[in-house]
């Protein structure tokens, strides 16, 4: 089955084309369902989950749950609770995401947007790595045009999320998530319109054999 794995940097468009390019090739667009599906396993919030995904910089600690029994919590049709004092250990979080992308990877395939998904499949045969990126103060003026945004709290997501993402690729795979050689397509997606970087990907995606499954 295909493969596209999508690391996007801030403001690069990642949340319109890993949609569309799923789309396009009629594969299951796989970003938030991974913590809501680890959070089910383990028995957590989606919430304290979210914590360890690489979008937040606390996400290189450790969470402490909640004290008490809560009431159940549905995670995507999915029920769950969180138990007392529960840890949960980053690199267990880490691992259960890993099965889950390698489930995807070996099962229906899809497009997998952040995560790590270029490095957690690095050696999965037939996956297309895709890097979106862009000069920051290109990044930061796509952003602002969104309902809700401005210049000033866009500059600042764009740097709290460009470092912990930076932070849980090089924590966890010892890499550099913006070093072109673990991709092999890079695309500056401000430079060209959104759809437009959509149709790259889908032809460089047709343009690689699905390995044979034995």
């Amino acid at each position: 089955m295909r493969v596209v794995t999508i690391s996007a940097a801030y403001g690069a468009g990642g949340g319109v084309v890993g949609p569309a390019v799923a789309d396009r090739l009629g594969l299951p667009f796989v970003d938030r369902a991974i913590p809501e599906a680890v959070a089910a396993e383990i028995g957590c919030s989606l919430d304290a989950a979210l914590v360890h995904d690489g979008r937040s910089e606390s996400g290189l600690g450790r969470v402490l749950m909640a004290t008490a029994r809560m009431p159940n919590i549905t995670l995507g049709g999915l029920e769950s609770y969180v138990a007392p004092a529960d840890l949960m250990p980053e690199e267990e979080f880490v691992r259960r995401t890993e099965a889950y992308i390698t489930s995807v990877a070996t099962g229906t395939g899809g497009v997998i947007l952040g995560r790590a998904g270029a490095f957690v499949l690095a050696e999965h045969p037939g996956a297309l790595h895709v890097r979106l990126d862009g000069p920051p103060e290109a990044r930061i003026a796509q952003v602002a045009k969104l309902p809700g945004r401005d210049e000033a709290s866009a500059r600042r997501r764009m740097q709290e999320n460009d470092r912990a993402r930076a932070a849980y690729v090089q924590h966890f795979y010892h890499a550099d998530a913006n070093d072109p050689r673990h991709y092999q397509l890079v695309i500056d997606s401000t430079a060209l319109p959104l759809d437009a970087v959509t149709d790259v990907i889908v032809c460089a995606a047709l343009a690689i054999e699905s390995p044979a499954i034995s």
